[in-house]
């Protein structure tokens, strides 16, 4: 079609797209996108209605298609084509960065053959389909076995080969653990994992009671000036070789206590500092460590907790499952939009045998409680199981229930909407060569829903592209959208539009045999460019190998 009508039809359109990039991108109540066309909304939000309304008349009104995979369905004229895209669910587990679920991964060793708990044991543990990073901790005394002197050497290992199979580590740097108190004063290494210099530089050791035994052993003064020098001391060599460091996932906050908990409960005698002392703490931490995500241990509540959100370090809590309540601890760093963390009371096995009496005693493991803890708490991160047999019996029992929460737990995106929109506007009046004096504009729309209990707490750089029959990229459509950490919120649907124009006489890569649309979620705009694969899935059925998202037409 020529003439004023096919001018008014492709002003019409464009005019169209122009509202509707308005209402999206400008809109106030948005989350928040930063140079998108898109606009974050509820799933009943009258924005999804701007959406709807804008496109209508279009989508109803549309010509046959030049690539026979396409839908023909309905006539709008010869200029207009729409192709909607059939959507499902992604099937099977689908772990992603910077959420979800680890186990114990104590070394490199992990990964070797021999280890047959591990990704490759004899097990065939597929317990690791749904881990996304490792976990565990570090000694202090290993790590700073000496004043000024620091040994990184079996960390350093660890990261690396974490980093070959695209994990990161949660790191725990522990001063004291009573789990290795087997006996009456044994040897204070075995259990008291500050450096030996700290003492003999002067830091102060009183003896304690193990709870429930007639051990005694020793512990450190928590307080003492010299040890929080140390302390500090070691901190700030820490940041100064990890902050930022894509390895590290998180790190805890573990200078006091059993375990670095913050609390004394099995080590009588023991007093933990005054509350003035563990904010100072936390403030130094959050002085020098200026990207990576910091982490206050399960004891650490009241106003500390609260002096911790006003620094944006998050909270994590051990005692799930077995205690009542423990979830809703979590509540106030998910308010304050934050990732929560949690780690089960006991291991999976032991959980299983607990008297479930309550109070007094601690409730066993039961799948109602465990997909109750991911969605009351809004988990971002969950240990799988804290046993040496990394998670291999929980999920042998539980395979179903861990596939379908490894799309619970943090963010999880799903399209849920697609359609491509094709729209060829003559160049002159008169033309009488439409493909000669045409000019094509491609226009893609997608609806996401985060269908996940959390925000996702990075950015996130979308990306739609045209494909040939291998998957291998042929053109961008329109721009690179950046979705900045925490504004897609849990339960949310953000819509997107991606637009490009091809120039008159230029094929139109929307019409070619063989073309396809893929949707590509990258952690940051330089991997794109630089030709990397996209570490970021979709919940949806057509994932390639590379991660892309191949849109199939219905």
């Amino acid at each position: 079609m020529t003439g004023p009508f096919s001018k008014f039809l492709g002003k019409f359109f464009l005019l169209t797209a122009a509202a509707l990039f308005v209402a999206c991108g400008d809109d106030s109540s948005s989350s928040g996108t930063e140079n998108t066309e898109s606009c974050a909304v509820e799933e009943s939000s009258s924005s999804a209605d701007i959406f709807s309304s804008s496109s209508s008349w279009i989508a109803t009104n549309s010509s046959s298609s030049c690539n026979d995979e396409k839908d023909t369905s309905s006539v709008l004229s010869a200029d207009t084509t729409k192709i909607t895209y059939a959507l499902k669910p992604f099937d099977g587990p689908l772990s992603n960065p910077h959420k979800g679920f680890t186990v114990p991964t104590g070394g490199a060793w992990t990964f070797v053959p021999e280890f047959e708990y591990g990704p490759y044991g004899s097990l065939n543990n597929r317990a690791w389909d749904l881990v996304s990073y490792g976990s565990g901790y570090q000694q202090w005394n290993k790590l700073n076995p000496a004043k000024g002197v620091y040994d990184w050497t079996e960390l350093e290992k660890l990261l690396n080969a974490l980093a070959e199979h695209n994990m990161t580590y949660a790191l725990r740097v522990l001063p004291y653990t009573p789990s290795f108190i087997k006996s009456d004063f044994p040897p204070q290494e075995d259990y008291d994992w500050t450096p030996p210099f700290v003492y003999e530089m002067g830091a102060k050791k009183i003896q304690i009671d193990l709870r429930g035994t007639d051990f005694h052993a020793y512990a450190p003064v928590w307080d003492d000036s010299i040890y929080i020098w140390a302390a500090k001391e070691f901190a700030k060599t820490l940041a100064e070789k990890y902050d930022g460091d894509p390895r590290i996932e998180y790190i805890d906050v573990r200078t006091f206590g059993e375990w670095g908990e913050w609390h004394t409960s099995h080590i009588l005698g023991s007093v933990m500092p005054a509350d003035s002392v563990l904010k100072d703490m936390l403030d130094y931490y959050a002085s020098v460590f200026k990207k990576t995500q910091l982490v206050l241990p399960s004891n650490g509540f009241g106003d500390v907790y609260t002096h911790a959100l006003d620094l944006g370090i998050t909270k994590r809590d051990d005692g799930f499952i077995g205690i009542p309540g423990r979830p809703d601890t979590l509540l106030r760093a998910y308010n304050a939009n934050l990732p929560t963390i949690a780690e089960n009371i006991a291991g999976y096995k032991t959980m299983l045998a607990n008297d479930d009496l309550i109070p007094g005693g601690t409730q066993k493991w039961t799948a109602e409680r465990w997909v109750d803890a991911i969605t009351t708490a809004h988990l971002t991160y969950y240990v799988l199981d804290q046993d040496n047999d990394c998670g291999y019996y929980f999920y042998k029992d539980n395979k179903a229930l861990a596939d379908s929460m490894s799309k619970v737990i943090g963010y999880n995106f799903m399209v849920t909407q697609a359609e491509l929109l094709t729209v060829a506007t003559p160049t002159a009046e008169n033309s009488t060569d439409s493909a000669a004096g045409n000019v094509a504009t491609n226009t893609l729309n997608i609806t996401v829903k985060n269908t996940g209990v959390a925000p996702c707490f990075f950015d996130v750089y979308m990306v739609a592209e045209f494909v040939d029959s291998t998957g291998a990229s042929l053109a961008q459509i329109g721009e690179t959208v950046r979705i900045p950490k925490g504004t897609f919120k849990d339960g949310a649907s953000q819509q997107f539009s991606f637009s490009g124009a091809v120039p008159a006489g230029a094929a139109n890569l929307a019409t070619q045999p063989g073309v396809s649309v893929a949707l590509s979620l990258y952690e940051s705009e330089d991997a794109f460019k630089s030709g990397k694969n996209p570490t970021v899935r979709f919940d949806n059925d057509g994932l390639q190998g590379n991660n892309k998202l191949l849109l199939k037409s219905r």
